[in-house]
């Protein structure tokens, strides 16, 4: 084997060179600071020693890897080893010494000015390497795109590290922003930080950036709104780096850098669930998910894939949906036991086979008509599927033994003017009315979710696309918004502690205006609101309201062992026995006998829930026969 690859690399050999000399320069540096001579006579040993050390030192630092390493590359790690290396050298000189008998004669202040010099001059030989790259690359960064890093903590360190030696990404990192005036002025790497995040228009301008990565996963919403606010002033180009909730590792890493998305500026706090509690409801349990292709049905299989249950299995009517979720779960969990059923949850036949089969621990009721002016054309089928259909999955549920029912509501239902909030009500009465010991039924509400195929936010990016104009229904128009997986976190947290026949409601923060959803998501998209893209206000649709509720006037509130939880109760004198009185309706003047069956079924759902606020009432016997525009 050559000397060079013996040494790790065409450079072995000079390495071992120098590292020769730095050896022979030390003993002379360090008897004539002691002496002021290279070899005393009080000092007889000495060419003994330095022959010695000549074999012994180059020996220690093979084996202990000083020949190995990439020295370009060169850290506080590296400085570490070497002076590991150092000190097992000279220990191991000394014992040879004190072996031949020579100890005496060994001034030991020359052995320690000996060793320091040596490791400054190992040292120093290997940090060369580094110097002579950094300044290499120096060179080469200012030929790159100016970027700003704002963060100048742990995160924006690594960013700014990954960027230095990655001679490929076009990044110039030309200084920091932070919003601690103690690390003003102060230099990283050699990189200033400039200001806070009020300077980043004036710091733009002055360094030219054109780009500026967010550097801070802990921001919340309104603190990263503030600094893209601050970078769109400045006319630059905003990425950011995921919340603390998204890192897998605990690491930022410059590859998981990307675009300002609208979740982010709409992000909350990282939501803390406590997942032995969610584990011990899961883990070696069956649990079945109706909608499974769904928005909220894929987030719930992937979140509850990672409690390894025992069985998971996912049903939906719609197909290509559900196909493209088992895919997704069988590369993700290979172990998991997953089974995708095609069925309706109105076909009861096949429905009580399924269940039947299955016999769920755990099921989950995501299946439902969600959008509300849909279903204000559609009131009988939205009281099929979401009023008939919940009552179907619920009896089936509690036959076969399922230990816990979980329906999924929504923030319409509270004091409802749409007919879906009226059947999701609706909904939410009968799964109370069945609790049992034996089946733990619960109810968990929650508002809007960034993301779902439901959501304003696909329809703003498609006419945003198509150059606008953006639609708002009303500019005073609010809503609550999560994220779908935190919406998820919170319904397992929520299905985990319920003791059965509770209506919990997810803390969803404060309203969101619409109209400033819209204007966000045109920003990030890069254009100027009512300049390159339209605002148009249509007005409130049927069955919308204004702003959302989160409890009925008769319902009290109280605190959950989980402070984004919160728990609804009845206080009012509200009749019981829903079930009987939803059969006694429908024999007597149900949406299938009446040839006005969309107002049949306000009329029903009046009955059922006295919340329900349709204006004027009474007026409904008065609509035309297949009217479908009474209710708003």
């Amino acid at each position: 084997m050559s000397l060079n690859r013996l040494l790790g690399g065409g450079k072995g050999a000079v390495i071992l060179a120098c590292d020769l000399a730095a050896i022979v320069v030390a003993m002379l540096a360090a008897n004539f600071l002691r002496f002021d001579a290279f070899f005393p006579k009080t000092f007889v040993q000495a060419p003994h020693w330095l022959l010695v050390d000549l074999v012994v030192s180059p020996i220690s630092f093979y084996f202990l890897g000083l020949y190995r390493g990439v020295w370009r590359y060169a850290s506080i790690s590296d400085l570490l080893l070497i002076s590991r290396a150092v000190a097992v050298r000279t220990l191991l000189l000394v014992a040879i010494f004190i072996f031949l008998g020579y100890d005496r004669g060994v001034p030991r202040s020359v052995i320690l000015i000996d060793a320091m010099i040596v490791f400054g001059l190992v040292g120093g030989v290997r940090l060369l390497t580094r110097m002579q790259r950094e300044i290499v690359q120096s060179k080469t960064l200012k030929k790159k795109r100016p970027v700003l890093i704002i963060g100048a903590g742990d995160a924006g360190e690594i960013i700014f590290r990954e960027m230095k030696n990655n001679v490929r990404l076009d990044y110039n990192p030309v200084g920091f922003v932070d919003d601690d005036p103690l690390k003003w002025g102060v230099r990283i790497h050699g990189i200033p930080v400039l200001g806070g995040r009020e300077e980043i228009p004036r710091i733009a301008a002055e360094r030219q950036v054109r780009e500026a990565i967010i550097a801070i996963p802990s921001a919340t919403g309104p603190e990263l709104a503030e600094v893209y606010a601050y970078c769109q002033r400045a006319g630059i180009r905003t990425k950011t780096v995921p919340p603390v909730s998204q890192l897998i590792d605990g690491q930022v890493h410059l590859s998981q850098v990307r675009d300002v998305e609208l979740e982010d500026l709409l992000g909350r706090q990282t939501v803390k669930v406590d997942l032995a509690a969610i584990g011990a409801s899961l883990r070696g349990k069956c649990v079945l998910i109706t909608g499974g292709g769904g928005s909220i049905g894929r987030e719930l299989a992937r979140q509850i894939a990672e409690f390894e249950p025992e069985r998971l299995v996912l049903l939906d009517r719609n197909e290509n949906s559900v196909y493209f979720v088992e895919m997704e779960l069988r590369k993700r969990f290979p172990e998991l036991a997953l089974e995708v059923v095609i069925a309706d949850i109105l076909d009861r036949p096949r429905l009580s086979e399924i269940v039947g089969s299955v016999r769920p621990h755990t099921l989950f009721h995501a299946a439902a008509f969600k959008h509300v002016p849909m279903m204000e054309l559609n009131a009988i089928e939205a009281f099929k599927n979401n009023v008939l259909g919940t009552r179907l999955v619920a009896e089936e549920a509690r036959g076969s033994g399922c230990e816990r029912f979980v329906l999924i509501s929504t923030d319409k239902a509270v004091n409802p003017l749409s007919v879906m909030g009226a059947t999701k009500r609706l909904a939410e009465l009968i799964v109370q009315e069945m609790n049992s010991e034996r089946t733990r039924f619960v109810s968990v509400r929650f508002g809007n979710v960034l993301g779902s195929d439901g959501s304003v936010v696909p329809l703003f990016k498609k006419q945003i696309s198509e150059g606008g104009p953006v639609t708002v229904t009303h500019p005073d128009v609010t809503r609550y918004f999560m994220t779908i997986p935190e919406a998820v976190q919170l319904v397992l947290q929520a299905g985990a502690m319920g003791a059965g026949g509770e209506v919990y409601m997810l803390d969803m923060g404060d309203p969101i205006r619409i109209v400033d959803l819209a204007r966000n998501l045109i920003e990030l998209t890069g254009f100027t609101p009512e300049t390159d893209i339209q605002i148009v206000f249509t007005g409130l649709r049927p069955g919308e309201k204004l702003h959302e509720e989160l409890h009925h006037l008769r319902e009290n509130v109280e605190p959950t062992s989980h402070q984004k939880i919160l728990r609804y109760h009845d206080a009012g004198a509200r009749a019981t026995h829903t079930l009987a009185r939803l059969d006694s309706l429908l024999a007597d003047f149900g949406p299938r006998r009446s040839p006005d069956g969309d107002a049949a079924v306000r009329r029903l759902l009046c009955e059922l829930v006295p919340e329900f606020a349709i204006p004027e009432k009474v007026a409904l016997d008065a609509v035309p026969a297949g009217s479908n525009s009474a209710g708003a």
